[in-house]
């Protein structure tokens, strides 16, 4: 079989159709032109490399003759990875909601070779049946249209392109104040599982920044079950089928409501954002459950998901061998074969296991006779049911999970999407940053930043500007808004973790590039893709928190901490602007947009600025940066002023340029909603003031 147009292509996902019947093209002004010149509409199929419904729609049509000749004789025809355009998968998507009121992936987008959409659909089986229209049926009918009615199809392509537009408009405010945050904790509230955690009916998903959002309402108001809905949530999901109990990371998000049954692909995103939730809640509850799954996660990152060169990959497939989480579940036979009778007996009860499986397909409701490995109870609970030391369980599974990992690794793996993306990789650099500061582990920040001078080396140095996606030796696809928000976060987190001005540089560079590129002139707020050249029917904006925190929601947050940590009230001001641009939309529905409420938390509060002048390795300024980093502050931006820095800190945050140490020793300067505390060479004062100057409710 002779390969078609994607096979030049880097994408792992692009390459898995690479040697399909279908005649596929990447996104590009070539495909765009033969559809014109041959008078076709255009067939734009939108995934991801570890979707799994995008498996089977390939298996079942693309890599199927007769459906094959079907599209290529109506079509000119286009696979997109949404990991590599999100602003291409943004507009369609959108398109697919108006048209359908529901979407996801695999996304099937039939447009005209103007690029506007006339009808959409997620999963398109072969052949109708049961209420879906099948390919075959849409080619012949979409055929026939084009033939016989076609300006009838150019009326409808124009319409919905008409509206996508508006699609990306926000409502404006002239004011902000703090009715947005009640109004979301209300909401959250409302859709909380008291009992098994989580939110609303299955399915369920870590939503991570609805946690850290969570975090910060218990911070300010002192709300109690705002933080036992977070506590609750993570033992759920940590518990689960959700958690890879042998090898380590989360999945992608749970089909029950129990959180038992996960679709088992792993995404780089979900590992970084999820990890950051577990921190937090260990800075404030100071449970080690929290700090250890924190480290677990990034041991399977450091293990799976790390290149050679110190960058991210992106993500691990659901399947293996054809099936969905056959490399993760277990046959009952397997497991003793493995841990032997004895032992095995345990661990199938903690795990419950069955002999005939507890793994059912989702879309059968068959038992696949193996078992996917969750707990009801954590295994200190366990220690006291089975009457041993809880010191002595945890030695028994750490020796048990390693020898089942070895015999796990002997299996096909799924397939690993190794692209290199700026956004998400920005995202584990913040990870990791702050995994270092609130665990105490360099390590953590030495990862973080050679992550980080990867990008700025292979991704934006060498071609002369950012770029979005990394994969065999080649840097391509022009950034978007993502990856500088992303990648900003990413330098703020390791300034809070290092002290080192560099990244506050790199911070403030990209800021001011993103400005540049990407803020909206006329209504304000970051658009998806630069300023001039669109190529789309509509010029995508968001503010939505899904799966993946939006550009403009982390830039809120992002702007107000420069802001703090410079000084700079033009950074408060650019940020006072994109919440007023966005927030009557967030209004509509406050608890999906808990990130940008996040950084509007932060803009609103009265926040402290405290600068330690001093030597970073005495014994007095690591008690402090002790104080500081064992307590969860998330309205605090903590600057280090030492000798080597102060000739860069001043370029940036001239304001510390009086604050020196005092009798030679390391200063706490603490300044709280503009108005500055006497200095303090006590660590125990300045642990006073940290825990003394919080709002109530």
């Amino acid at each position: 079989m002779s390969a078609n147009q994607l096979i030049n292509e880097k994408s792992p996902y692009l390459l898995q159709h690479a040697q399909n019947p279908v005649n596929w093209y990447p996104w590009s002004d070539e495909a765009f032109a033969r559809a014109k010149a041959q008078d076709k509409p255009v067939f734009v199929s939108i995934g991801y490399a570890t979707c799994h419904w995008c498996h089977v729609m390939e298996k079942e049509s693309f890599e199927d003759e007769e459906t094959a000749g079907h599209l290529n004789e109506t079509f000119v025809c286009i696979k997109v990875d949404r990991e590599e355009r999100p602003d291409i998968d943004s507009v369609y998507m959108v398109a697919c909601q108006m048209l359908t009121g529901s979407g996801g992936w695999p996304l099937n987008v039939f447009m005209t070779p103007e690029k506007k959409p006339f009808f959409a659909a997620t999963y398109i089986p072969k052949r109708s049946g049961f209420g879906r229209p099948g390919l075959v049926e849409l080619c012949q009918k979409i055929k026939e249209l084009w033939r016989s009615q076609k300006e009838k199809v150019l009326q409808t392509a124009a319409d919905v392109a008409g509206n996508l537009g508006r699609a990306f408009e926000f409502f404006p405010e002239k004011e902000l104040d703090g009715t947005l945050l009640h109004q979301a904790y209300d909401q959250i509230r409302e859709s909380f599982d008291s009992k098994l955690g989580g939110f609303n009916p299955a399915p369920k998903f870590p939503t991570p920044h609805r946690l850290l959002f969570l975090l910060r309402r218990y911070y300010r108001f002192g709300t109690p079950l705002a933080l036992e809905m977070v506590r609750k949530t993570l033992k759920a999901m940590r518990m689960g089928g959700l958690w890879d109990h042998v090898g380590f990371g989360f999945h992608r998000y749970s089909t029950d409501k129990e959180w038992r049954v996960p679709h088992f692909e792993k995404m780089l995103y979900d590992q970084a954002l999820i990890a950051v939730a577990f921190l937090e809640t260990y800075q404030i509850t100071k449970e080690v459950f929290y700090a250890k799954t924190a480290e677990e996660i990034f041991n399977y990152i450091f293990r799976n998901m790390t290149s050679a060169e110190g960058a991210f990959f992106s993500a691990e497939d659901a399947d293996s061998e054809g099936e969905e989480g056959k490399f993760y579940t277990w046959k009952a036979e397997a497991f003793r074969e493995v841990l032997g009778e004895k032992a095995a007996k345990r661990w199938e009860q903690i795990f419950n296991m069955r002999e005939d499986g507890n793994f059912f397909e989702e879309s059968t409701g068959r038992k696949t006779g193996t078992n996917i490995l969750y707990m009801d109870r954590l295994l200190p609970q366990w220690a006291k049911t089975l009457n041993m030391r809880e010191s002595e369980l945890e030695l028994e599974w750490r020796r048990a999970r390693d020898r089942l990992f070895k015999a796990r690794e002997k299996r096909v793996h799924p397939l690993k999407d190794d692209k290199v993306l700026t956004d998400w990789n920005g995202l584990m650099i913040a990870a990791l940053a702050s995994g270092a500061r609130i665990l105490d582990k360099p390590e953590y920040a030495l990862a973080a930043e050679r992550a980080a001078e990867f990008l700025m080396t292979r991704i934006w140095n060498l071609s002369g500007r950012l770029r979005h996606r990394f994969r065999d030796g080649e840097a391509a696809i022009d950034a978007q808004a993502n990856d500088f928000a992303f990648l900003i976060l990413g330098f703020l987190e390791l300034y809070r973790s290092t002290f080192d001005p560099a990244h506050i540089k790199r911070a403030i560079q990209l800021q001011e590039q993103m400005l540049n590129d990407f803020w909206d002139d006329d209504k304000g707020g970051f658009f998806l893709t630069a300023k001039g050249g669109v190529e789309l029917p509509a010029h995508p904006k968001e503010v939505y928190d899904g799966a993946i925190p939006s550009a403009n929601s982390v830039s809120l947050f992002n702007l107000v901490f420069l802001s703090r940590l410079t000084g700079d009230t033009r950074w408060e001001g650019k940020a006072h602007d994109l919440a007023k641009a966005l927030v009557g939309t967030v209004r509509t529905h406050s608890s999906a947009y808990t990130q940008f409420l996040i950084g509007l938390d932060f803009a609103l509060s009265p926040g402290r600025e405290v600068v330690i002048a001093g030597d970073p390795d005495s014994p007095e300024a690591i008690e402090m940066i002790s104080v500081l980093n064992a307590r969860f502050l998330p309205d605090t931006a903590v600057i280090f002023k030492s000798k080597d820095w102060e000739e860069e800190l001043t370029q940036f945050a001239g304001f510390t340029e009086v604050m020196q140490p005092i009798k030679g020793k390391a200063t706490a300067y603490i300044c709280t909603n503009f108005s500055c505390r006497r200095p303090t060479t006590d660590a125990r004062i300045l642990a006073a003031w940290m825990e003394g100057t919080k709002a109530t409710e």
